[in-house]
């Protein structure tokens, strides 16, 4: 192909040329395609290597959002001349990357600053004093978290860090997106295009790609072929996901068939089974998948912000898309039940509360969080009531109200046209006032049969069951238990031939034992080869999962063996890591390892995908 010349006295600058280079050699890829004898259907295998410009496209992601953002990208891109290989973290070899000329990242940050599951040891091969110097990368990071959480997209900000670090280029700077994520990424993504496509471009004015000439806040403009192509191996080809007709934008209206206590009489806890129609939506999903569900702030909360804040709740409220009322905003736009950390600067700054400023002002996390429990944003505005505050004033502090996402516990083949989730009910006395989780009690209080909730599905592609022949370990005590219900009722609706087992607990066999007589039935009909329970507070000594694990530790690590999957779902910030802590222990005691070498044995687990998690 004869690639287009653009004179060097052209009154354009670098940037633009290499643009319009790029440009008009996608003209020409264009008429090449168009006039070849035949066309690859999408997810053909090549006979030869392609000609395009390589990019890697990796992306790091506990629920699948980053994985559906790489996706975007990868199609973007390949419509744009490049030859896009598309891959999670886990996938990718630290030793592969030096080979590598241009990368994308796309990773959600997990908890207080963690990597995803599928990140954690690509990290750590990065991280490590060994690893390689990337001096010939060129690279962009976008990253995807939640700013409720002081780790907001760290997972994103050390990938960055580090890449730089050894010597890699960015082309883009970095983007931290929070929940509402959806425009700055697509306007990061048509800059990281357009970056990317003028690497190796021949201009007079630089000879490499210059960060700060790509404003991610800046129109996009959809970059073409450079002018220097490459030819790059074949990559596994992807089928772009096909644009869900419902999702957080325009959620599904559905109806509640069914909403009933599962907590026997005399609980301490309030855990409820809904089942969710999905009516006419053609909605579909697979077991391991959440679905989300937007929830609606509690009527009286939403009446005495308003009344602190001197207004009638009918003050029209405009931003870019709509106007609506301040209480329609505060009712369904915004999170009222926790204080966003820039509206406790705010108020720290604006009240002068001495106690308040010093938390701030010593970056002591642990009390900072301590003070703020239980609080929501009345209580941040009564810190100094004679304070006033405007609408406008507070909704600029105040962060979007998100959706809540539930682990599915149906099947969608033993449970056909429905979604059913396993939900504890958070409700708790503070201040004075009693309180509760925001969409649970939502659920709970204010959503009866027959009612409607917006929902969409979030697909979880990194929770998956396994080949129907293979075992499963499946450890999920109280509401963990709703993606193993699933795959259970999915494993024997399909006949499938592998062994399962469960590992359940919670506080109390006569109260707490969720889906006893499903659990029961399924060991019956020998879905279940066999189940462990463990209940905290039915003996003097407390006993857990991971307790059970322990006792079993033999058989569970010949199950290990013969090749089983391991599952964990439920509480991460204490049983995913005590249940992480004793299958090392077992691995090490019954497979005659040491630390490292078990470690080294989970690792492998991750790698082979034998080793899932779905915790929050």
């Amino acid at each position: 192909m004869q690639l287009p010349y653009i004179p060097s006295d052209v009154p354009f600058t670098g940037d633009q040329k290499a643009w319009l280079a790029g440009f008009l050699a996608g003209l020409n890829t264009k008429i090449a395609m168009a006039g070849s004898a035949t066309a690859q259907p999408i997810g053909a295998v090549q006979a030869a290597a392609p000609t395009g410009i390589a990019l890697q496209v990796v992306f790091g992601s506990q629920t699948g959002t980053a994985e559906y953002l790489a996706e975007q990208l990868v199609e973007q891109a390949g419509a744009q001349g490049f030859v896009p290989q598309f891959c999670g973290l886990d996938a990718l070899e630290l030793g592969d990357l030096t080979a590598v000329r241009r990368l994308v990242v796309i990773t959600s940050t997990y908890g207080e600053g963690d990597m995803p599951d599928n990140g954690e040891l690509f990290w750590q091969a990065l991280a490590a004093p060994d690893a390689p110097r990337l001096d010939g990368l060129f690279y962009g990071v976008l990253a995807l978290g939640d700013s409720i959480y002081d780790g907001f997209c760290q997972a994103g900000k050390n990938i960055d860090a580090r890449l730089a670090e050894l010597g890699a280029t960015r082309v883009i700077d970095r983007v931290d997106c929070d929940v509402d994520y959806e425009e700055p990424a697509r306007e990061w993504i048509s800059g990281a295009i357009t970056a990317l496509a003028t690497v190796d471009t021949d201009t007079s004015d630089s000879t490499a790609p210059d960060s700060s000439a790509y404003d991610s806040s800046a129109p996009a403009t959809q970059p073409s072929v450079p002018a220097a192509a490459e030819t790059v191996a074949p990559a596994p080809a992807t089928r772009p996901r096909t644009p869900a007709k419902w999702g957080r934008k325009n959620p599904y209206p559905a109806t509640i068939v069914a909403n009933t206590v599962l907590s026997g009489p005399g609980s301490d806890k309030e855990v409820r089974h809904l089942v969710i129609s999905l009516g006419d939506s053609g909605i579909t999903y697979e077991p391991g998948d959440g679905i989300s569900i937007a929830p609606v702030n509690d009527a009286a909360l939403v009446e005495r912000v308003i009344s602190r804040l001197g207004a009638t709740g009918d003050e029209p409220i405009t931003d870019r898309k709509s106007t609506r009322t301040l209480r329609d905003a505060l009712t369904r736009q915004y999170e009222i039940a926790t204080p966003s950390k820039y509206l406790v600067d705010y108020i720290a700054s604006r009240s002068q509360d001495p106690e308040l400023l010093h938390l701030v002002s010593t970056g002591d996390k642990e009390a900072l969080d301590a003070w703020l429990w239980g609080k929501d944003v009345l209580d941040l505005l009564e810190v100094d009531p004679s304070l006033t505050i405007t609408p406008e004033e507070l909704l600029a502090e105040l962060r979007p109200l998100a959706h809540r996402v539930y682990s599915i516990s149906s099947s969608p083949r033993a449970h056909q046209g429905t979604v059913h989730i396993t939900m504890a009910t958070v409700r708790y006395r503070s201040g004075e006032r009693e309180r509760g989780g925001v969409c649970s009690t939502f659920l709970a209080d204010r959503r009866h049969d027959g009612d409607t909730v917006d929902v969409f599905i979030t697909p979880n592609k990194s929770f998956r069951l396994p080949a129907d022949d293979a075992a499963t370990i499946m450890i999920g005590p109280g509401t963990g238990i709703a993606p193993f219900r699933a795959f259970l009722h999915e494993r024997q609706a399909r006949g499938c031939s592998g062994r399962n087992w469960l590992f359940f607990g919670d506080r109390h066999h006569a109260t707490d034992y969720l889906y006893a007589d499903e659990i029961d039935q399924f060991r019956a009909d020998g879905v279940l080869t066999r189940v462990d329970l463990a209940f905290s507070r039915d003996q003097d000594r407390k006993v857990y999962v991971q307790d059970r694990m322990r006792e079993q530790g033999a058989e569970l690590f010949a199950w290990l063996e013969s090749g089983a999957h391991l599952y964990v779902c439920g509480d991460a910030t204490r049983m995913a890591r005590d249940v992480e802590t004793t299958l090392t222990e077992i691995i090490a005691e019954h497979g005659s390892r040491s630390a490292d070498q078990a470690g080294d044995y989970l690792d492998q687990l991750k790698k082979d995908k034998r080793y899932l998690r779905d915790v929050y």
